[in-house]
């Protein structure tokens, strides 16, 4: 047997595990470990995350923030997305936390993750565009707020069109996307410790240095955030689980992977960037701090190429990250858990992709970005309502270990080491939930609190009793009719 007809038969042995839990094979799956991977790693994107809040960590925790907070939040992240590596190897299906949490503790346990994944995904893509269109704004020397929506918007416009229409390219630009994160990772480095002046490496750990009223020690646990909210958005190699092959094992790894390589290389051009600062007090005060460094250090000339070298790697992570919100959005809606679900479980039948999702999540976006009008608020939200979402499933998950319930895993798992990592993840979730909503993030904090009573309300008044979690769409036959069906009407056929 080649490969072609191995790859062929994971495809059909994947579809028929999808079918055990009542769905079919709707989504076109064509994803490799690679390709799972590269969007996992997209969407964490150091290149967009270190640097877009460069200049939130340094202003609030100094050089410490990058020498000290980043590897300090990569190993407590790792135990998050091992926790939910392993739950995602058990049940790979597109619904990801939102369906994990309906098998594992009931439909209200799955609906309230749903919501908060659902809010969390519209925060983190309005993040990154936002983000970009910020450093455009800044490079371009553009003025004023409609300016900077109207840029925002086209950015969102460009994610969108790819996402409706071509899966298959944005499966190719996200292999892409890895090497030029990796390269251009690279060319910061050497460009940084080659030609740039340097500070001792004692620098990088300096505490002490804020530029905010707070005490150094919670200016610092603010400035967290930077590291904190690039590591987001690694749940998409679970949302994609219905695109991938063999995703019992490729999704896994498509986390971990993601976030091991991404805190090494984002480690080590943190770190040059950092070594880079001539002035501390004049890089902390200026308008973007990363882009002052940078052409402090390189020239004007060359730091602001390599800015805009930076810009489409960012652009690539918006998007990944609308691919996971559309995702995530379609497989809520299957289930009948959105208002105007009969339309958003929709798949453009020509494309096989969720067509009405893709563009929610980009309208979403765009008025997020609009309520809030600050940066910081953005990614505050994102970041907790992801987490949230993520631990959910993992809290349930400690529950039946501990009542012997939680057996037949799937490949990758913890074995014994389960319980201790799944109890670091829940605190140190619970740690940043708080952290992140205290001042000077109240705006995050009220908001959150509203959306709590306004779920609660809603769940209690119009939801309880009605909603009934995941649902299967048919019988073996009904599934498999509507996958010839798709099979016909699709530009796509699996190989």
């Amino acid at each position: 047997m080649n490969l072609n007809q191995k790859r062929h038969e994971q495809i059909l042995k994947d579809a028929r595990d999808l079918h055990r839990y009542g769905y079919a094979q709707q989504l076109f799956r064509d994803m490799g470990g690679f390709a799972n991977f590269a969007v996992a790693f997209t969407i964490l994107s150091i290149l967009t995350g270190a640097f877009t809040l460069y200049g939130h960590g340094l202003t609030y925790g100094g050089p410490a923030v990058n020498g000290i907070g980043w590897p300090l939040v990569t190993i407590f992240t790792l135990t998050v997305a091992a926790s939910m590596a392993e739950i995602a190897s058990t049940i790979p299906t597109a619904g990801a936390m939102y369906h994990w949490s309906a098998l594992l503790g009931g439909p209200g346990w799955g609906w309230f993750t749903a919501w908060f994944n659902f809010v969390g995904q519209m925060a983190i893509t309005a993040g990154i565009d936002y983000g970009i269109a910020l450093f455009i704004m800044n490079l371009l020397g553009l003025q004023g707020q409609l300016m900077l929506l109207t840029v925002y918007g086209l950015l969102l416009l460009s994610h969108g069109l790819l996402n409706h229409y071509g899966i298959r390219a944005v499966a190719k630009l996200n292999d892409i996307s890895v090497w030029y994160h990796i390269a251009v990772t690279a060319v910061i480095a050497v460009a940084f410790t080659l030609f740039a002046p340097r500070q001792p490496l004692s620098f990088a750990f300096k505490t002490g240095f804020t530029t905010t009223h707070y005490p150094y020690y919670w200016a610092f646990l603010v400035g967290l955030l930077q590291a904190q909210w690039t590591y987001t958005g690694y749940d998409c190699s679970a949302h994609i689980t219905e695109e991938t092959v063999d995703p019992k094992r490729n999704a896994p790894w498509g986390m971990i992977i993601a976030i091991l390589v991404s805190g090494v290389c984002g480690y080590a051009v943190l770190l040059a960037v950092t070594l880079a600062i001539k002035d501390l007090p004049a890089a902390a005060a200026a308008e973007n701090p990363f882009i002052y460094i940078t052409e402090q250090a390189l020239g004007q000339a060359f730091g602001k190429g390599l800015v805009w070298s930076i810009l489409v790697a960012m652009w690539f992570c918006g998007l990944s990250a609308v691919t996971a919100n559309a995702r995530m959005i379609f497989a809520f809606a299957r289930d009948k858990g959105l208002p105007g679900s009969k339309l958003l479980a929709q798949v453009s039948p020509k494309y096989r992709t969720p067509a009405p999702a893709v563009w929610l999540s980009v309208v979403l976006a765009f008025l997020v970005a609009v309520y809030s009008g600050a940066y910081n608020v953005i990614v505050s939200i994102s970041t907790i309502g992801l987490y949230v979402s993520y631990i959910i499933p993992v809290i349930l998950v400690l529950r039946a270990r501990q009542r012997g319930e939680w057996k037949d895993l799937g490949p990758w798992n913890l074995g014994k080491w389960g319980k201790t990592i799944n109890m670091i993840a829940v605190l140190w979730t619970l740690f940043i939930s708080v952290l992140f909503v205290c001042p000077p993030n109240q705006l995050t904090g009220y908001t959150f609190a509203g959306l709590i009573i306004l779920l609660a309300v809603y769940y209690f008044i119009g939801v309880r009793g009605k909603f009934q979690g995941p649902k299967k769409l048919g019988t073996e036959e009904e599934l498999l009719r509507m996958e010839k069906e798709l099979q016909k009407t699709s530009v796509y056929h699996e190989a």
